[in-house]
């Protein structure tokens, strides 16, 4: 299940992808524009941008920036900064593996297949999508919105 800091850190990084590139978003503004609690934000940007997926400014016209075009930035990539492995078990990842002491024959094991499966159908879908194909998700919904209402 992805965790509420991924999920914000998601939304923190679309909302930096709409934003002209060379400028900046003030962590305040940010938040109030996603229902993000500022402090939590804080926390999260600076793990992004320890990542390397942001960059930060300091003083006048300071703020956070995308450290690489949006298209650039692989989803899943970002949820493995913030969540870590995509596994729903340890026996399941590529990355953190771990054998579970009550398994016999993980190799015949179901819960461990089903789970890799599942591994694999989300890394496929979130790895295959950038930060802008994430963004252009809220825009087409938006389109569609405004034709429906029109």
């Amino acid at each position: 299940m992805l965790t509420k800091k991924a999920k914000y850190g998601l939304k923190a990084m679309v909302h930096l992808a709409g934003v002209r590139p060379g400028e900046t978003a003030l962590v305040a503004d940010i938040a109030a524009a996603n229902q993000i609690p500022k402090k939590f934000l804080d926390a999260i940007l600076g793990e992004l941008r320890n990542a390397g997926f942001v960059h930060s400014k300091k003083g006048k016209g300071g703020g956070y920036m995308l450290a690489r075009p949006p298209a650039d930035i692989g989803v899943g990539n970002i949820v493995r900064a913030l969540d870590g492995p995509l596994a729903p078990i340890q026996c399941a990842s590529k990355t953190v593996y771990r054998r579970c002491d009550d398994c016999v024959d993980e190799n015949r094991c179901a819960v461990r297949l089903m789970m890799v499966r599942a591994r694999d159908a989300i890394a496929d879908v979130l790895d295959k999508t950038s930060l802008e194909q994430m963004r252009e998700l809220s825009l087409e919904d938006k389109a569609a919105r405004l034709v429906v209402g029109t």
